[in-house]
């Protein structure tokens, strides 16, 4: 099995900044993409930043220029560097990642559980 495990998520300040970490663990042979995704209260789960592997990072508009996606590969994981939040940020951060298994030549998206990013003053 595969599992993401997300960590960084909290309470901040306006103009504050937050590093989100989602690490893949289990039995996993190799990741292609990864990505982060956010849901607010009200609003459709969006796509906030993804990262093929060996390929360019992309983000939505709103988070340009603030947030920056990376990855480490000899440890499976994904980080989202947040700087500069806003209000409007606040929502369930959602890692994601196509996971290759060591018993499958198939792939397969897993979840993270989440994790509640709240910007207020």
């Amino acid at each position: 099995q595969v599992q993401l495990m997300e960590s960084g998520g909290g309470l901040v300040q306006p103009g504050g900044s937050l590093r989100l970490s989602c690490a893949a663990s289990g039995s996993v042979r190799s990741i292609n993409a990864m990505g982060w995704y956010r849901q607010a209260p009200g609003k459709k789960r969006e796509l906030v930043a993804t990262i093929p592997s060996g390929g360019s990072a992309d983000y939505t508009d709103s988070v340009k220029g603030r947030f920056t996606i990376s990855r480490d590969n000899a440890k499976n994981t994904v980080y989202l560097q947040m700087n500069s939040l806003k209000p409007e940020d606040t929502a369930v951060y959602y890692c994601n990642a196509d996971v290759t298994s060591s018993y499958s030549k198939n792939s397969y998206r897993y979840w993270g559980q989440g994790t509640q990013v709240t910007v207020s003053s």
